[in-house]
């Protein structure tokens, strides 16, 4: 892999990133010894500007970056390192050096989760569609979602592709609201998916 170092610093920026939540975790740089010490050793090493030495991430911390993958940009001057943290990864004792949390997002399926759970626990006196099913209990919240899972199958086999969609939102919907009923979270089937990815 062609790499251009900065030809006045002897440096090039690494993004760092989780290669299971894909957060950008921080921004290091490394010099030729620091990215040839990270293949080598698999653990991400930087060049220290402020220490004018290597240093790998997690040597007093214990808190090592596991090296995934590296990709070049396209001007071959910026390195993409994918990895597995062990921990936080600033020093300030934050996931990310932006103070985030490192967890997966699913954009709008993580922001339906949260609406989910936030209508079910709601304490305004007002009940939702979604808290009378979690009143309601496991059985009915199973039922409905085999219920939706029927009516997908009976638009699978139909011309409408407007009803499909309708049904397979609403089957999502109430799956996302089956899983948090039984404790878990999209994030876990996501998990499992991964797993069997091989």
């Amino acid at each position: 892999m062609e790499i251009k170092y900065d030809s006045n610093t002897g440096l090039i920026p690494a993004i760092i990133q989780d290669a299971s939540t894909q957060n950008v975790l921080m921004l290091g740089y490394m010099n030729a010894e620091a990215y040839a010490k990270t293949i080598l050793e698999k653990k991400v090493t930087f060049y220290s500007r402020t220490k004018q030495r290597l240093w790998t991430k997690g040597e007093e911390s214990g808190n090592f970056l596991g090296l995934v993958s590296v990709k070049n940009d396209c001007d071959n001057d910026t390195l993409l390192i994918k990895v597995n943290p062990a921990g936080p990864t600033c020093h300030k004792g934050t996931d990310t050096c932006w103070g985030s949390k490192n967890t997966a997002d699913f954009g709008f399926v993580s922001h339906l989760e949260a609406v989910i759970d936030q209508r079910r626990t709601a304490a305004d006196g007002k009940k939702s569609y979604v808290a009378s099913l979690f009143e309601k209990g496991i059985n009915t919240i199973a039922q409905k979602v085999g219920e939706e899972a029927v009516e997908v199958i009976i638009e699978a086999k139909d011309d409408n592709d407007d009803l499909f969609l309708n049904e397979s939102a609403d089957l999502l919907f109430h799956y996302l609201i089956l899983l948090q009923a039984k404790g878990f979270r999209f994030k876990d089937v996501i998990k499992i998916l991964r797993g069997r990815e091989k």
